[in-house]
């Protein structure tokens, strides 16, 4: 079972990585897959401030 380190550590990289991702997306004006992709921005926050991770620094989107 993994340690809640390993959640939160996992969760951030996650995190980041959908940020890159719906960036590139409204970028390119791909607003579908942009959509699709908040669902789970809004989960890792939820996760990530239930941990108390301030994201403050990790959050490019600001939603």
């Amino acid at each position: 079972m993994p340690s809640q380190a390993d959640i939160i550590r996992d969760s951030i990289v996650e995190f980041s990585r959908l940020q890159d991702w719906m960036l590139s997306a409204r970028e390119h004006n791909d607003m579908d897959t942009y959509n699709m992709m908040h669902k789970r921005y809004i989960e890792l926050k939820v996760i990530l401030a239930a941990s108390s991770v301030n994201i403050t620094e990790l959050d490019k989107i600001k939603e």
